[in-house]
């Protein structure tokens, strides 16, 4: 089987909340739904000059000869999903990372650092958003490039140093997220002290707090559904970083955002929200914490 080395950019696309899209429409409508939204992606990405990989479940793993193309397509991709009309009240909504740098092809696939950056990046993103990487950004044409902004330095599992992770705009007028050099919300800079609500209960974190089933945590969690050791939220640089270590995940809802699912990842809480341990806060008996960085 031949192997061959390349510097291509990787995009993952993937349906964002997509079991409540299931939960909405039943298995059978909402399969297809998934399926011709994935087509659309796999449509503008031959149109852009790129290739689609594979499918991975709800996602779409494609590449393309150069940063500018990724970018073009993630940006219509975006367009053309949120222009498409509901189905029975659900809209369908996706969400994309991109990163440019080498890879290794065979049997059609692609492997290396640069595939696991770009899943990380897709991971980061909401539903609606595009994130790739600082360094991917500076090869952008300078149109392209003026669209993207600068969201936090993150630590990203595999590499020693955090990475720059940065925004891909692509709505306009009114629905344009705000551009660089504007303010950033003050829930978003360096925060001193993070405060816990739980039952009755409230802890202020200065440094570090473990949350999880064991009696030696920080905040000690009864639902059934969260490890024993499920997360751990550290200060790292004045800001809070949330990371999950359990097995069914941790479930965070930032601000009144959409919730976002961690699987041994990683996020930085700001503002305030929620977090839940294993399942939906939206699950009957769910077990919640509250945050807010102040």
């Amino acid at each position: 089987m031949t192997r061959n080395k390349a510097n291509l950019a990787v995009l993952f696309a993937d349906v964002a909340e997509s079991t409540r899209l299931y939960e909405a429409l039943g298995d059978t409508r909402a399969f297809g739904e998934v399926r011709e939204c994935l087509a659309l992606l796999g449509g503008i990405t031959a149109a852009a000059g790129g290739r689609v990989v594979k499918t991975i479940g709800d996602a779409v793993l494609c590449v393309f000869p150069d940063a500018n193309a990724a970018a073009r397509a993630a940006r219509e991709m975006q367009m053309h999903v949120a222009s498409a009309p509901g189905t029975g009240g659900a809209r369908l909504a996706i969400r994309i990372g991109f990163h440019y740098g080498p890879v290794i092809e065979e049997g059609g696939d692609v492997f290396g650092d640069c595939v696991n950056v770009a899943a990380r990046m897709s991971g980061f993103a909401l539903a609606g958003q595009i994130v790739t990487t600082g360094g991917t950004v500076a090869l952008l044409a300078p149109g392209l490039r003026q669209a993207a902004r600068r969201i936090e330095a993150l630590p990203v599992k595999g590499k020693h140093e955090e990475v720059d992770i940065c925004e891909l705009l692509w709505q306009t007028g009114a629905g344009r997220t705000a551009m660089p050099g504007q303010a950033r919300p003050a829930a978003a800079r360096g925060s001193r002290r993070l405060r816990l609500s739980f039952h009755d209960v409230e802890i202020v974190v200065a440094e570090a707090a473990s949350l999880g089933r064991d009696a030696e945590n920080t905040v000690v969690i009864t639902d059934p559904m969260a490890s024993r050791r499920h997360a751990k939220i550290e200060l790292r640089r004045g800001k809070f970083v949330l990371t999950d270590h359990s097995t069914n995940g941790t479930f965070v809802t930032i601000a009144g955002g959409p919730e976002i699912e961690l699987r041994r990842e990683q996020t930085v809480l700001h503002g305030n929200g929620a977090i839940a341990f294993g399942h939906s806060a939206r699950d009957p008996g769910a077990e919640c914490v509250a945050f807010s960085c102040e």
